[in-house]
């Protein structure tokens, strides 16, 4: 009878973890994962500046260096297309520099003037943010329709991982790899289609060496790839969380000078 019972025990504890679903799954790993990249201080984070080294890349070879400093604000503005605001800015004295606004709009800023970027650029911007686990993470978190899917757990290099999809109500993806002890973003997938080839692209972003600011752990090493070809990368020397950077920051100078778009 004692053992009978304790095997109804261990019965009645192992039916509960053996019936969690892919999306409870899923769900509890994106839980870990907010949690792990500072709870509280990660969601609550209203700005940041990451400064270092930006590399460009093109079939592989590197082609473009440059001393890199991105700043980065969220702001929730009624009727735009996105809660976040972005200059990237080039240069030592950051004389050049490119300027994303929740409304869609983008410039290219030089020692010229302020002139509008091309509509193919902006809308990859876009889809890149839109698809980004940390805007998903920090933004985009309660959206309705969005749905967490468990694809269960592997070894990517030489990484345990717990890989989740994340799909939004306009059936767009990312895959997400979390790692599987420090339960942090390691890796992002996602697809689009290119407006000119109307090709099918892979896009990839790999994240690494993070670190403690401000209660928020952000990863110091980012790298992009497309179709499998690294295409850009950019390490921090140094991140910064919740400065209080003014407007001037993400709005166009006073007097700057319009410039006509760039030819396609």
């Amino acid at each position: 009878m004692r053992r009978q019972i304790v095997a109804m025990l261990l019965f009645a504890v192992a039916v509960p973890l053996g019936a969690e679903t892919d999306q409870q799954r899923g769900k509890r790993v994106v839980d870990e994962g907010v949690a792990a990249l500072g709870g509280d201080n990660f969601l609550g984070m209203t700005d940041r500046v990451e400064s270092g080294r930006a590399y460009s890349f093109y079939r592989e070879r590197l082609s473009g260096l440059s001393i890199a400093k991105i700043y980065t604000r969220y702001r929730p503005v009624p009727g735009s297309k996105l809660q976040v605001e972005e200059r990237e800015a080039f240069g030592k004295k950051e004389d050049a520099s490119v300027l994303f606004m929740p409304d869609g709009e983008g410039y290219e800023l030089t020692y010229r003037g302020a002139r509008p970027l091309a509509p193919d650029r902006l809308e990859r911007y876009y889809d890149t943010t839109m698809h980004n686990v940390f805007y998903i993470l920090r933004c985009r978190l309660h959206e309705p329709g969005l749905i967490f899917e468990s694809k269960g757990s592997d070894v990517i290099d030489n990484m345990p991982v717990e890989i989740v999809d994340i799909t939004d109500s306009r059936n767009e993806t990312t895959t997400v790899y979390f790692h599987q002890s420090t339960k942090l973003p390691v890796r992002q997938v996602f697809y689009r289609r290119d407006p000119k080839t109307r090709e099918r692209d892979e896009e990839m972003t790999l994240f690494s060496k993070y670190r403690n600011i401000n209660g928020v752990q952000w990863p110091q090493a980012i790298q992009r790839e497309r179709n499998g070809e690294k295409i850009f990368v950019m390490y921090s020397d140094s991140v910064e969380i919740d400065k209080a950077l003014p407007d001037s920051v993400f709005t166009l100078p006073e007097g700057v000078k319009k410039l006509k778009p760039a030819d396609d």
